[in-house]
């Protein structure tokens, strides 16, 4: 029986970790399928047979807005309304300054739908600088501000961003002329260097009191973007600002941060009521000692600041057969003067030094000296104890004044119109793929949009996902502690397959119980002797009983 106990906790061990290497697996594909994607064989009908169509048979139709919009690309026609910047970056080499980014359009390289293209940045180490303008400017007014769009690192991206800029409104605004500096309402996108990742949100506030503008950047939310630049796949960007000051960032229309333009921006939007007074100065006699020298304390007369921290053993006694007069080493009796040793350039010749033989079999060689101790008598410099402070004043700390710089803004969502969109990138990596641009004010016209556009992607990215092996296999690149596991479920068919199938040997206590239970003669003597026990245990109940009446009695 307890073998068999010890086979069934086995077994279900197993069970156990081969159900945790499935959910591992399961959890993996959940992250990467946040929402779940339309059916687009339903989709789209037999009228579309004229589109192009993937390896799945899903035709792709490009995209079309299904509401009021204030800009859309999806690059599948010509490449109309877009400008490519002619100036230079300033503060930079002249040899980099350039903006001769080059950028093309084409199709993805992996994971293809045929017929959808993109815009895709293809220099390594230079400026690129593209724009167009709206079909109608951004009014920051009544209604949301949605900007969507796809990006695929399909080299994965060592050091560059992929962010876009919307650009302030203004009657000068010269698309030829768009750099780094072209005043900008709105930065964002993914931008990663080193393990940095990152998902930008910046504004430019301006100032009421002076009309200057500063930029304000959205706190990073903590989460763990890393997968989404390596892992060259399309995501899909979306920054949802809204009229009550709150803004959301998604990642494939899952929320990864969310705030308010009010309390989660840096520096923040609106300066502080008072600030210290930058004239104050700490008084000279200010005190901030918590602690001081207790000033009537006085050294004790046994007090000796000379004696040593170390002394030597007066305890110690030479070992017997400590050799005194040989040395630790000795020269190699064995070495010889190599033939092309000249003495004038190298010196006289000395033989190299081994440990004396001598010494390997007594306690020690050479002059023997006592070993150090802590000397008990050590007490080191003296000081007075700390005692409070009765004069202490606490930390000094300016007086506040009013800030003369302050100014409340209580709806920063009230920002400077938008006339255009920019991409304004520098990347140590090439192939960066954008697609599928939208701007709007409705959530239910960017879903829609990027159903039509991001959807396809995602659903034809998902039927190419390798098979079982190779997602266990990255799995276990991101997750070293998998192969635990691997190597457990593999051994558990083997280990079971022993207990249950190899034939055990036999213990002594097998053999014991098996003895116990063959049946064996019984002669009448024994049955007699028998007898006669259960006779004198009766007589002794008997007694005990009648024992006890007695006492009872008593």
């Amino acid at each position: 029986i307890s073998r068999m106990h010890f086979q069934w906790d086995w077994l279900c061990l197993g069970v156990l970790i081969m159900s945790s290497v499935t959910a591992e697996i399961e959890n993996e594909e959940n992250q990467d399928t946040d929402i779940e994607v339309e059916d687009f064989d339903k989709q789209y009908e037999d009228d579309d047979i004229g589109k192009d169509m993937s390896s799945l048979g899903v035709v792709y139709r490009t995209p079309e807005p299904t509401g009021e919009v204030y800009f859309t690309e999806t690059f599948d026609g010509i490449l109309a309304g877009w400008v490519l910047s002619k100036t230079k970056k300033e503060d930079t080499d002249d040899n980099i300054s350039k903006y001769d980014g080059r950028w093309e359009v084409e199709e993805l390289k992996e994971n293809t739908v045929p017929g959808d293209r993109g815009l895709v940045l293809k220099s390594i180490a230079k400026h690129h600088a593209i724009s167009a303008m709206l079909t109608k400017p951004f009014i920051f007014d009544d209604k949301p501000l949605i900007v969507q769009y796809e990006v695929n690192f399909q080299e994965g991206i060592d050091c560059g961003g992929a962010y876009v800029k919307l650009l302030s409104r203004s009657d000068d605004l010269d698309l030829e002329y768009f750099f780094d500096k072209t005043p900008y309402t709105i930065m964002f996108g993914p931008d990663k260097c080193g393990e940095d990742y990152k998902l930008h949100f910046i504004f430019r506030h301006k100032n009421p009191k002076t009309g200057e503008y500063d930029e304000k950047h959205a706190k990073q939310s903590g989460a763990d973007l890393k997968k989404f630049y390596t892992d060259k796949k399309t995501h899909l960007y979306t920054l949802v600002l809204k009229p009550d000051d709150t803004f959301e960032m998604l990642i494939d229309q899952s929320v990864v941060s969310k705030g308010s333009l009010l309390e989660d921006m840096i520096p923040p939007v609106n300066p502080p009521k008072e600030i210290e007074d930058p004239n104050d100065k700490k008084p000279d006699d200010w005190d901030e000692r918590p602690k001081i020298p207790d000033p009537n304390a006085v050294k004790p007369d046994d007090w000796d600041e000379d004696e040593p921290f170390k002394i030597e053993d007066p305890d110690a006694v030479k070992p017997e057969g400590w050799l005194d007069d040989e040395p630790k080493y000795i020269p190699d009796p064995n070495a010889k003067k190599p033939k092309d040793w000249d003495k004038e350039m190298d010196g006289e010749w000395e033989a190299p030094q081994i440990k004396n033989p001598k010494c390997e079999t007594v306690p020690g060689c050479g002059q023997w000296v006592r070993p150090m101790m802590n000397n008990p008598k050590y007490k080191g410099k003296w000081k007075p104890p700390m005692i409070d402070n009765p004069n202490y004043q606490g930390i000094w700390r300016p007086r506040k004044i009013s800030n003369p710089d302050y100014f409340e803004d209580l709806h920063p969502f009230a920002m400077t119109a938008v006339s255009a969109i920019g991409l304004e990138l520098w990347s140590m990596t090439s192939d960066i793929y954008f697609d599928n641009f939208i701007i709007c004010s409705e959530k239910e016209v960017a879903d829609r949009w990027a159903a039509d556009g991001w959807g396809l992607k995602k659903l034809i990215a998902s039927a190419n996902e390798p098979g079982m092996f190779s997602q266990l296999m990255t799995a276990a690149e991101d997750y070293p502690w998998l192969w635990i596991l691997y190597i457990l479920t593999l051994a558990l068919p083997v280990g079971l397959g022993v207990l249950f199938c190899w034939p055990a040997k036999k213990i002594d206590e097998d053999i014991d119980f098996k003895k116990s239970d063959t049946p064996k003669p019984i002669t009448k003597r024994e049955l007699e002797q028998d007898g006669q026990e259960l006779e004198d245990d009766e007589i002794e109940l008997e007694e005990e009983k009648q024992n006890k009446e007695e006492i009872a009695e008593d």
